[in-house]
Order: C-alpha cells, then structure tokens, then sequence
C-alpha cells in the first residue's frame, strides 16, 4: 500500500499556540480592526471589534479573509499588524519528541496553516521541525483562481490532490479545527483531530459563551481518528490506512 501524505496543521497541533501566540494575535488584530472599523477619528469598540473577528473566523476559517472581501483591507497589510511579537521564541511552547515523532510517521509531510509564511517558519525552525517537511503552504499560497481560499475551502483541497498527483484517500489531514477536517473528510481524505489545546483555545472560549468545551471536542463522524496529541498517531495508524 502506498504511504500517505501527512498535512500537518500548525497552531495549536503542532504547538500550544494558546498560550501566548494567540492571545497576542487577536490583540494585534483587534487593534489593527479597531482602526479599520471606526469611523476615522475613533476606532470601534472592543465589543464590536471582538464579535466581527469571530464571525470571519468562523464563517471563512481566517479573519483575514472577511477583512480583505469585506473591508478592502491588504492581505500583507493585516498579516504584518497582526504577527507582531516582541519576542515570540520565549512565546512558543510545544511538547519533547515531536521530531522523532514526525520521523516515525511514513510518508511524506506537508504543513498546510492559515498563519502567514514568515511567522509559521520561524516557529518550525524554532521548534526544529522545519527539516521533517517536504514543503510548507502557508496562508499567502492559498489562492485559487486568483481567489484567496484558506481551509476550510474545499477548492484549496482539491488543488492541493491535483498538484500532488494523489487520490484523495492518501491524505492525512492532521487538525485542531474541526471545520477544516469537515471540509477534507467530504473530498475523501482521511482525518486526525487533536484537542488537547482546544480548552485555553481564546477563540473557541469565547464562542463557547459560557457552556463547557468539552461540547466542542466530542468526536464527530467526519473525524477518523481524535487525539490528544500528536504524538499518539503512531499508535493509531491503523485506523488511519
């Protein structure tokens, strides 16, 4: 049988990206979206600044992408503002073993994140990751027919199998976010969820609105395999051929 692609997902599947990177994220949006949003002499409000930012999140998979159709807003623009740390080294926390994990796995590896392209490689190289993977899809190679498309779009998926010459059914999308596993599940590929991040996960807190998260980590049945970690997926290969 032929050995799978893996499409690794970056934030808070291959990190703990709630711990400080997200926070300080939607900080850096909210200030940049506050600006956009008001009305030129006074930004909009927090309120009003936290709710747009979660609708885009959740309607399109990426902020970014509701502010670029919605408010004619630079995609360079919007991803500079918004991945500007102070220090972010001292901001990443991730698990030991990740490589030899990573080397365990058969199969070619690609990264496949909505972040933007200089951030999602310092935080690979940082981690020593960045050599486990044959090619690395950010968020500004995401375009389809001149279209930006990030996960979840289905378009993005399908391009993706065409360049790769591969059937659908030899993908592993490997994922903290459940819509996007959704999206890969519905084209034939086969789907890993990992959640042991989702509980401090700012946005998904907040969506939550008070109920519990484990509301939001019940397996559903487009998720073929669900994890706490990825470093369990050796173990669950078998239910991944």
């Amino acid at each position: 049988m032929p050995s799978p692609i893996w499409l690794f997902d970056l934030d808070n599947t291959l990190h703990n990206a709630s711990h400080a990177i997200f926070p300080a994220i939607n900080a850096n949006m909210n200030a940049f979206m506050a600006k956009v949003l008001g009305n030129g002499d006074q930004p909009a409000d927090p309120e009003t600044v936290n709710a747009v930012r979660l609708a885009y999140w959740k309607r399109y998979g990426a902020t970014l992408l509701g502010m670029v159709r919605h408010h004619d807003v630079k995609m360079d623009d919007f991803l500079r503002e918004a991945h500007l740390f102070e220090d972010l080294g001292t901001m990443i926390r991730a698990e030991r073993g990740l490589g030899r994990l990573l080397k365990r796995l058969p199969g070619r590896k690609i990264l496949l994140t909505n972040a933007p392209r200089r951030y999602s490689h310092d935080v690979m190289r940082h981690l020593g990751l960045h050599r486990h993977f044959a090619q690395h899809i950010p968020i500004e190679s995401m375009h389809v027919h001149g279209q930006l498309r990030p996960k979840p779009s289905r378009q993005l998926l399908r391009k993706l199998l065409a360049r790769e010459g591969v059937p659908a059914r030899r993908c592993i999308l490997v994922e903290d976010t459940a819509d996007n596993l959704k999206a890969a599940k519905a084209l034939g590929m086969r789907t890993a969820w990992v959640t042991q991040y989702l509980a401090t996960s700012p946005n998904l807190r907040q969506l939550a609105n008070g109920r519990p998260i484990p509301r939001f980590t019940k397996r559903p049945i487009y998720v073929d395999v669900k994890v706490q970690s990825v470093r369990q997926l050796p173990a669950m290969l078998h239910r991944l051929r």
